[in-house]
């Protein structure tokens, strides 16, 4: 090639990349928010667990519908025919969550886990059902127990008038992929607000290598809609830049999923769930009357055949109470950073009668980690003499 086409080449090629990392999403760890001391999984992300898929749907239309949907799928096969082993922990029940009873009772998970907003949990119901009804294999079947999640998003988005459709709900179930989650202002957390901020999606993974010698993930995806005081590894950033109490607003929630591939029980997975709440905490000092805050957690290790040839269940080892602390922390730290991952993605959005709801300021963010970061090295430097 002569150089006099070489370079028109090369100039193109550098502004597509440049365009490429210009269009890339910041996430928490980028600008120094590092949280705990586990390693972090391949992307940093709840499908870092082989086999999990997420897709979204984002709506957004004229000046008042911010909304949509995330679907997260435990495995790319047949859900209902070979069942998620799974645990629901209920924090705070002040919310609206489909299926709750039955992943109770039979400890597995037999749809797609959907997550939209307060007023359309009653069609993602129906669509997931419907969905499920017509996968090969299931022409027979007549009870589905879809698992559907809500946050409300009713500042930005005019939730009364329901605009999510079924179609919107099918079109999350069939874009999941296994890749790279998109975070922030998309999916149900499109119209979501956090802390006054603008809240969304996030997700993060950690990777446990010391049980046995089997390296095991735990991933989390989060909605983040839920807090009055953020809290960023304990910094008070909602206090240091005076954030309205306009916005920061006690009714909202938090959902949050979490996937691994350690072979867990039920028993074990509602615990993990459980702890997930101490991550949620290290986010915020305020833990309100108005949220409804859930966590749903599976294993990917088995599946549970919907009908067994032998009326048994074919379970691997399962991992022992005694060590099960490790993952207890794999999903403590993963649940925080996928907090603080939903506000660093998320953009400023203006919808339902016209308010607008700021993102986080990145620039804020990384001054209050120089100073507080100062004020230590100084503390530490006094303690010393």
């Amino acid at each position: 090639m002569k150089i006099r086409y070489l370079l028109p080449t090369l100039l193109i090629l550098s502004v597509i990349i440049y365009s490429q990392e210009e269009n890339k999403k910041i996430r928490a760890s980028d600008i120094g928010i590092n949280v705990g001391v586990m390693r972090q999984g391949k992307i940093n992300s709840i499908t870092d667990v082989e086999g999990v898929l997420v897709g979204h749907k984002t709506i957004i239309k004229d000046d008042n519908i911010r909304s949509g949907v995330t679907a997260i799928l435990p495995h790319n096969g047949n859900i209902f025919q070979q069942k998620a082993p799974a645990a629901i922990y209920v924090f705070n029940g002040f919310g609206k969550l489909a299926g709750y009873t039955q992943v109770e009772e039979l400890g597995n998970i037999e749809s797609p886990i959907i997550l939209t907003n307060t007023l359309n949990v009653g069609t993602a119901v129906k669509a997931t059902v419907n969905y499920v009804l017509c996968l090969p294999g299931n022409e027979d079947v007549r009870s589905v127990n879809a698992v559907v999640g809500e946050t409300n998003d009713g500042y930005l988005n005019d939730i009364r008038g329901m605009h999510v459709t079924k179609n919107d709900v099918l079109d999350a179930i069939h874009s999941a992929n296994s890749g790279v989650v998109e975070e922030g202002t998309v999916g149900a957390g499109t119209g979501t607000v956090s802390f006054g901020l603008k809240g969304g999606i996030g997700t993060a993974s950690r990777i446990i290598t010391s049980i046995g010698n089997t390296t095991y993930t735990v991933g989390v995806l989060v909605q983040t809609n839920f807090g009055r005081e953020l809290m960023i590894n304990g910094i008070p950033y909602t206090r240091e830049v005076k954030i309205s109490e306009v916005k920061r607003k006690e009714d909202g929630s938090c959902m949050i999923v979490i996937a691994t591939d350690a072979p867990l029980s039920p028993g074990n997975l509602k615990r993990l769930a459980k702890r997930a709440f101490i991550g949620m905490g290290r986010t915020t000092n305020v833990m309100s009357n108005g949220s409804g805050d859930y966590a749903i957690a599976f294993s990917t290790a088995y599946k549970i055949p919907h009908e067994p040839a032998s009326q048994k269940n074919e379970i691997p080892d399962l991992i022992d109470n005694n060590a099960i602390t490790i993952l207890f922390q794999a999903v403590e730290e993963a649940t925080q950073e996928a907090i603080y991952n939903s506000l660093i993605a998320a953009t400023t959005v203006t919808g339902y009668k016209g308010r607008t709801v700021e993102a986080i300021s990145i620039d804020k963010v990384k001054e209050l980690l120089k100073k507080y970061n100062m004020e230590n090295l100084r503390e530490r430097l006094k303690d010393s003499k």
